[in-house]
């Protein structure tokens, strides 16, 4: 899975830095890497009698806590990382330095701090603009035409559990150079994974819903990209005379639209190694909806990661 951190990735170890915090991020319920009590450096040299204080980010000892894999050498690793987990996880490494001549011993202490966010990846939506031609903008035929495209959309994609929501159809009149008056349908809609049922579907993949979900509505957009790619076939093939209302050559296009979960949002200033994840909202913020932000509370109370209101 991919962890962003920043800092050296090593077989899955992060290191510390003494100068500044060094920023990871873990996707929801799985396991954080082994963040390193020392920086590269130190990890090369010899330790004598070395001691390793890790502290959570609700300022208590992380030591004999179930979700912490904690080694003798000071790595610490969290387990099944949930929201309310994120924050600054600070370690205390301390050692002794013996001299050689006097043999006296010295103890030295260093300070290495960890950011640890928990993160999502967007869910994903399409928008589709396609366009057909009618022979009249007052023609009835328009929004029968409209009610039965839907239908056929939703049949091809229903079994994905992905359904077609926002559409709307406008009429226009266009004037092309050196022709006539045509009138046009302007159809566009959007290609959304969540149809009734698909929280049962989720629940097979526990997990990684959202990396099932996305899965799901790519196939259905490429369904209904090869839909109209068709159109234009039968188009050519089947009609002597072309029907009323038709499609127009190469008028399909899709763009994809990102949301995150209630209590994630995107942020590529504070978060530019994650900038597409819907990282954890910070604290003093929040996010109630399935919007791309968190936004901030105006009396920031709010002490957690991951709130949905104030």
């Amino acid at each position: 899975e991919e962890q962003h951190s920043v800092g050296l990735v090593e077989k899955n170890y992060v290191y510390g830095d003494i100068k500044h915090e060094v920023s990871i991020y873990v996707k929801v319920f799985a396991n954080s890497p082994f963040l390193v009590c020392m920086d590269l450096a130190r990890s090369q040299e010899e330790l004598i009698d070395p001691k390793y204080l890790w502290i959570g980010p609700d300022g208590k000892k992380l030591e004999g806590r179930r979700y912490v894999n904690l080694t003798e050498t000071g790595k610490l690793m969290v387990m099944g990382f949930k929201e309310s987990m994120s924050g600054a996880y600070t370690c205390t490494l301390s050692h002794k330095i013996i001299e050689t001549t006097t043999q006296e011993e010295r103890e030295m202490f260093e300070a290495y701090q960890f950011m640890v966010y928990a993160y999502r990846e967007a869910d994903h939506a399409y928008q589709v603009f396609v366009r057909f031609t009618t022979r009249e903008c007052e023609l009835a035929a328009n929004s029968l035409f409209f009610e039965e495209l839907k239908k056929i959309l939703n049949n091809i994609i229903s079994d994905l559990t992905c359904h077609i929501i926002d559409s709307s159809c406008k009429c226009h009149s266009v004037k092309l150079p050196k022709q006539g008056l045509l009138h046009e349908l302007f159809v566009s809609f959007q290609v959304s994974p969540f149809a009734p049922g698909w929280e049962e579907v989720c629940h097979r993949v526990p997990y990684d819903c959202e990396d099932a979900t996305n899965m799901r509505v790519q196939e259905a957009r490429d369904r209904i990209g090869e839909f109209f790619h068709k159109q234009t076939y039968a188009l050519k093939r089947r009609f002597q005379t072309v029907p009323i209302i038709h499609y127009m050559d190469n008028s399909f296009s899709v763009i994809r639209i990102d949301s995150c979960r209630p209590g994630f949002g995107k942020n590529d200033i504070t978060h530019k190694n994650c900038a597409s994840c819907c990282v954890v909202c910070g604290p003093g913020t929040f996010s109630p909806n399935n919007e791309v932000t968190c936004q901030t509370c105006t009396r920031p109370r709010v002490k957690m990661y991951g709130a949905r209101s104030c």
